[in-house]
């Protein structure tokens, strides 16, 4: 193991430890300035150590994990955010976080997960807007933060950029999200039921998400660039709906369709949980 051979150089350099010779020799790193051989020495040390401890988490935390579509956050021993990211199998995609191949080329942050914790979701737009969220609130360690979507470094048809509702499948089975997002970057996700039966209530809702002078209530990170950059792509064929041109009844008639969602592909992993099939 990478630590007993580190151990072992260390134990034969005695109080004349070369750091630059160690990462040299067993990292396979040279030419490091000496501080920073010295703390890749020390990392590799620490992460070694945790080996067993992260092979254990992992295996705790998959077993746990639902084999659904979901975003989840990885968390170390002090419940701060390493990572963000989604999945649409969540067993699946946190085996592969943890599989022993993994653990040569491991972060020295990963190698401290302890816990993780998930939303499901229901289609690929959720998860995109949501993980997106997620990363702009917590700021994890281990993702890339490069500030929220700007509309301006997407290549996206300006026809597109307007006050829009996308109807998109939900986690539960008889519901529907109501993806609502406008031009100023505001978003904002509605579940409701296909039945009708909350289609009053939420209606007002997402009309005042759109029309009210209180609506910055609403507003987190300005993640409507998302949306609509997927609109422009795989998300071309989504129902949308003008949320100015009588949604209460144009959503009552899309939701009543036997046919909503049977050909996309999102819909494909819902109904196959639905039939029971596991993914």
């Amino acid at each position: 193991m990478l630590r007993d051979k580190l151990r072992a150089r260390l134990a034969e350099m005695g109080a004349a430890s070369d750091h630059q010779q160690l990462a040299a020799e067993v990292l396979g790193i040279r030419n490091a300035p000496p501080e920073l051989a010295r703390r890749l020495v020390a990392q590799a040390l620490v992460v070694e150590d945790r080996r067993e401890e992260w092979r254990r988490a992992g295996e705790r935390i998959c077993a746990a994990a639902p084999g659904t579509p979901a975003v989840y956050v990885l968390r170390d021993a002090e419940c701060r955010a390493l990572y963000v990211g989604k999945a649409v199998n969540l067993r699946r995609r946190l085996r592969a976080h943890f599989a022993d191949r993994r653990w040569r080329a491991i972060r020295p942050e990963m190698a401290g997960v302890c816990e993780a914790e998930w939303i499901e979701v229901g289609s690929e737009l959720e998860a995109l807007v949501r993980e997106q969220a997620l990363i702009q609130e917590l700021h994890p360690s281990v993702n890339i933060h490069v500030g929220a979507p700007a509309l301006d470094t997407r290549a996206i048809p300006t026809a597109l950029v307007r006050d829009v509702v996308v109807v998109v499948p939900s986690i539960e089975i008889d519901s529907a999200e109501l993806v609502c997002v406008r031009p100023d970057g505001g978003w904002f996700i509605q579940r409701t039921r296909r039945s009708g039966a909350d289609l009053a209530v939420h209606v007002r809702r997402v009309t005042r998400f759109f029309v009210s002078p209180l609506r910055r209530r609403f507003d987190e990170a300005p993640l409507a660039p998302v949306v609509y950059s997927w609109l422009a792509g795989r998300g071309a064929g989504a129902t949308r709906l003008d949320p100015h041109d009588h949604l209460r009844e144009r959503l009552a008639a899309v939701l009543r369709d036997e046919q909503l969602f049977v050909e996309r592909v999102d819909q494909r992993i819902v109904g196959a949980r639905a039939r029971g099939v596991r993914l």
